[in-house]
C-alpha cells in the first residue's frame, strides 16, 4: 500500500511540511498513493495541547482515520510521503503485528523517543518510538496494532538527543552508535534474526551542506552517498516490508535533485 500522509500538527506549527510532502507526490507522479485526508480540528498556532501534546485532538482524529484505512487494506507492505515523524506509530504497529520482531531503522536527527512529561516541546513528532514501545500517553494507544521492543529500534544519523532520551537508550543499549558503519549494522540485525525491516527516514539525518531543505537542520549529519550505501546494503540483505521520507520541505521539485536517489530507492517498487 502507498500512503500520502502530510501530517504536520505532530510537529508543533509545521512550517512547510504539508507542501513539502506534497512535492514529493508531485515528483513521483505514481496515481497508487493513497491521500489519507487531514483534521479539520484547529492546530498550530490556534491549537490546544492536552495531555503534554500539541495539537492532541487533531492528531488523533486523523491517525484514527489512517489505522482504519490500514486495517481495512490489510496491505503486505507499506510505503509512506509524509509529513511529521509522528504518524509513524501506525504503519509500524501494524507491520510489527504482521512481521514479528521487524527490525526498525530510524534514520534520523533526533532520538524521538520522549514521553510526553519529559518533552521540551511538547511536540508528538519526538514522542512516536516511546508510544511505539507501550511507553508513551496511554489514551493514544489504541492508535497501536502492536507495541515493539527497544531491541527492534536502530539509529542511524542519531546525534540529537535530549537527556531523558539518552536514559532511555542507555537503558536497553538501544543501537545507537555515533558514526554509521554499514556492516556493523547488518551484522547486528542478522544476530538478531530480524529478516524484515521497516526504514524510517527522516531527512534531517543528512548532513545541511549535503541537503538542507529539512524542518530541522542539524550538523555532522549523514552524507548523502552513505544514506544511499546503507539503503542498498539493507535491501540487499532483509526483506524491506516497510518505508516512509518525512520532513522534507521543499516546495520546489528541482530542489529535490541531490535526494532522488533516496526518495526512488525508498518509494518505487
Amino acid at each position: 500500500m502507498k500512503i500520502y500522509f502530510p501530517q504536520w500538527q505532530g510537529s508543533g506549527n509545521g512550517q512547510n511540511i504539508e507542501p513539502g510532502a506534497q512535492t514529493i507526490l508531485h515528483y513521483l507522479n505514481d496515481p497508487e498513493f493513497a491521500n489519507i485526508p487531514l483534521s479539520h480540528i484547529s492546530a498550530g498556532e490556534h491549537g490546544i495541547q492536552k495531555h503534554n501534546i500539541n495539537n492532541y485532538d487533531a492528531i488523533t482524529e486523523q491517525l484514527t482515520r489512517l489505522k482504519k484505512e490500514i486495517d481495512y487494506n490489510q496491505p503486505k507492505t507499506i510505503k509512506t510521503i509524509g509529513g511529521d515523524c509522528g504518524l509513524e506509530i501506525v504503519p509500524v504497529s501494524y507491520l510489527n503485528e504482521k512481521y514479528p520482531n521487524i527490525g526498525i531503522i530510524w534514520f534520523d536527527a533526533h532520538a524521538d523517543i520522549n514521553r510526553p512529561c519529559d518533552s521540551p516541546s511538547c511536540n508528538f513528532h519526538g514522542m512516536p518510538l516511546r508510544t511505539l514501545l507501550g511507553e508513551g500517553e496511554r489514551n493514544m494507544n489504541p492508535l497501536l496494532f502492536s507495541t515493539i521492543s527497544a531491541s527492534q529500534i536502530h539509529y542511524v544519523g542519531l546525534r540529537d538527543i535530549d537527556t531523558t532520551e539518552q536514559n532511555r537508550i542507555d537503558e536497553d543499549n538501544i543501537y545507537a552508535p555515533a558514526q554509521i558503519n554499514i556492516e556493523h549494522l547488518v551484522t547486528t540485525l542478522k544476530s538478531k534474526n530480524i529478516n524484515n525491516l521497516y526504514l524510517h527516514f527522516d531527512f534531517d539525518c543528512l548532513e545541511p551542506n549535503d541537503y538542507d531543505k529539512t524542518y530541522y537542520e542539524v550538523p555532522n549529519g549523514l552524507l548523502i552517498k552513505d544514506a544511499e550505501e546503507c539503503i542498498s546494503a539493507l535491501k540487499t540483505n532483509f526483506n524491506i516490508v516497510g518505508s516512509s521520507v518525512l520532513e522534507s520541505v521543499t516546495t520546489k521539485i528541482e530542489e529535490l535533485k541531490p535526494i532522488e536517489g533516496i526518495i526512488n530507492a525508498l518509494m518505487k517498487n
